[in-house]
């Protein structure tokens, strides 16, 4: 087990269906709003699946940028794609099945700085890493006697 560095909680409140708000720590940060499409949800929001996406895709751009500006490389437009591949388990519930992620950052395709970083920046991933190698999730339920209807 890694030495803990660090915490922080988000609060997930259900406004209607399986519409519910996430509020973050930081006071600052505006709420998100998350939905499941039809036929459970109106998709007023992304769901759980998108967001997973979203971090993914967002902490490779956020690694690479950083390795190339640690090598004097100022990026100003990189741009990534996420396509997620939805499959079926053996007991038929929908998992993500693959994650890939496109970066594009605007540099030379023979650029050295480039070269130097496709070695190590997905190593400094912390989303990415961290669902590689799997995540201990503890659940607990607390029923809250006298708010349930």
């Amino acid at each position: 087990m890694a030495d803990k560095v660090g915490e922080f909680a988000l609060h997930i409140e259900q406004r209607h269906g399986y519409e519910f708000k996430v509020s973050f720590d930081n006071d600052h940060y505006p709420p998100l709003l998350m939905d499941e499409p039809p036929p459970l949800g109106s998709d007023k929001g992304p769901n759980p699946a998108r967001i997973l996406a979203a971090a993914i895709g967002d902490c490779l751009s956020a690694s690479l940028t950083f390795c190339l500006s640690r090598r004097g490389v100022k990026l100003e437009g990189m741009t990534s794609d996420v396509a997620v591949e939805l499959v079926r388990n053996q007991n038929k519930r929908l998992r993500i099945g693959k994650v890939r992620v496109t970066l594009r950052p605007p540099v030379e395709a023979n650029d050295a700085s480039l070269a130097a970083c496709r070695s190590t920046f997905e190593d400094f991933c912390v989303v990415t890493q961290s669902v590689r190698e799997g995540l201990d999730v503890e659940v607990l339920i607390e029923p809250k006697p006298g708010d349930a209807p």
